[in-house]
């Protein structure tokens, strides 16, 4: 049998038969001849059948858009005028010689993909995802992400983090409160997880210093254009710290170096969204309280509870990058009633040694300190109004001795939305989990 060959390999094979499979994106009937687009993963050609060579190609007549295919052909380089701009294959066409069906679908495709722009609402998307999935703009957005993954990866290990996989399904809820969701375990009740937070300062306190990949569940009632209650979180954490300065210098290292991969490995998904990467400039540092007096002296926005909301990260996003050229901006010093209990205090006790990170106008982060002396976490707990009895597995880490310590939980699927310009969060999940949806 003949050996199966990308797409993108066609353009070095002028003259030669190649042996390909794919999807028909788009079928084309001009007169006697008929012309097919046809994709893999590695890129998109155009195929044309000729009237003498449809005893072999006979099975053209029953092929229509995403019907699979497997051809023999002979490539051809095509006129200068006929070469489409920006097309992997826009140089060469394949001249069929044989051509077989793989597989069909049953019925008609409930939305057409074979469009440049796939017009259609949110919920229409979302409802035909396996068939959405088909538009290269939309398999864009999962390339993207993949790369997105790839690269902090990338990032972490060349920082000398450990990989680490924590545990999903627990005893107790992670940070107490009730944005949790119970679940049924054997003959008790158990919880998923709202984040790897106990477990990767478990491991930084072996490691020094740990990441992880991983899905976080949020029990929260959202119904916004940046809230799903599942997502994939990009969490870090590290020993020996100097203070909550060491932690966002790390992240923003590793964050630059995840952004320097995309440049590397994702400019034409990019530039199918006229997506722009943000400018690498050192991210300004703003106490949270300073941020507040500039959103009410700038736009004259009040806040209530020492709090920013969406609308103030868009604003005081919209002043940093006038200001500082930066797309980012990490708003520190959140006030301890606030943040969760294992934060550091700061100096004066009102406020924490912790942070969010902005990424044009939404929060894709939070971090800070941690605290790592155990009776001022048992005291920390009891300030909550929580019972130090319900986190004894957490508070033995600390029990034996712990460094300093703190790290941070990105959110991945923002840090895609807000790249490409996606007008929901729930277009950066392959199959999203919100209020309303479980399915497909």
């Amino acid at each position: 049998m003949q050996q199966r060959m990308l797409i993108r390999e066609v353009p070095s094979q002028i003259g030669k038969e190649v042996f390909l499979k794919g999807w028909v994106s788009v079928r084309r009937d001009h007169g006697k001849l008929v012309f097919l687009d046809v994709r893999d993963r590695s890129g998109s050609v155009q195929v044309v059948v000729l009237p003498n060579h449809l005893d072999s190609c006979a099975a053209v007549h029953e092929v229509r858009n995403e019907t699979i295919v497997s051809l023999v052909g002979r490539v051809n380089e095509r006129p200068a005028n006929a070469k489409k701009e920006g097309e992997l294959t826009g140089g060469v066409e394949i001249e069929a010689l044989e051509l077989t069906i793989l597989a069909k679908g049953e019925e008609d495709l409930p939305i057409d993909v074979s469009s440049s722009d796939l017009d259609v609402n949110l919920d229409t998307l979302l409802n035909n995802r396996t068939v959405s999935l088909r538009h290269p703009k939309i398999q864009a957005i999962f390339k993207l992400y993949s790369l997105l993954l790839a690269g902090y990866d990338q990032a972490c290990r060349k920082e000398e983090f450990v990989e680490i996989k924590t545990p999903k399904i627990l005893s107790s809820a992670t940070e107490g409160g009730a944005n949790f969701f119970k679940i049924k375990y054997f003959d008790r009740e158990a919880y998923l997880a709202q984040s790897p937070q106990f477990y990767k300062q478990a491991g930084a306190t072996v490691f020094e210093r740990v990441f992880e990949i991983g899905s976080v569940f949020r029990a929260e009632p959202h119904f916004t254009s940046r809230h799903v209650n599942e997502y994939v979180g990009l969490d870090g954490e590290m020993a020996f710290i100097e203070g909550v300065e060491d932690v966002m210098a790390m992240l923003e290292k590793i964050m630059f170096s995840t952004f320097s991969f995309f440049a590397l490995e994702g400019e034409i998904e990019l530039n199918r969204y006229a997506g722009h990467l943000p400018p690498q400039v050192a991210i300004p540092r703003i106490r949270l309280s300073e941020a507040l007096r500039l959103l009410k002296e700038e736009y004259g926005k009040e806040v209530e509870n020492e709090d920013i909301d969406g609308e103030g990260e868009r604003m005081i996003s919209e002043y940093v990058s006038k200001k500082y050229g930066s797309d980012f901006v990490f708003l520190t010093h959140y006030p301890a009633a606030l943040r969760p209990f294992y934060s550091m205090p700061s100096a004066d006790g009102k406020y924490t040694e912790t942070f969010d990170l902005l990424f044009r106008g939404v929060e894709i982060a939070s971090g800070g300190q941690r605290i790592h002396e155990y009776r001022m976490l048992v005291d920390s707990i009891r300030r909550k109004g929580l019972d130090p009895e319900q986190f004894r597995d957490y508070l033995d880490v600390f029990r034996y001795g712990a460094p300093a310590h703190g790290g941070w939980g990105l959110g991945s699927e923002r840090i895609i939305q807000k790249l490409l310009g996606l007008g929901s969060i729930k277009e950066a999940l392959l199959y999203p989990r919100d209020v309303k949806r479980l399915t497909p």
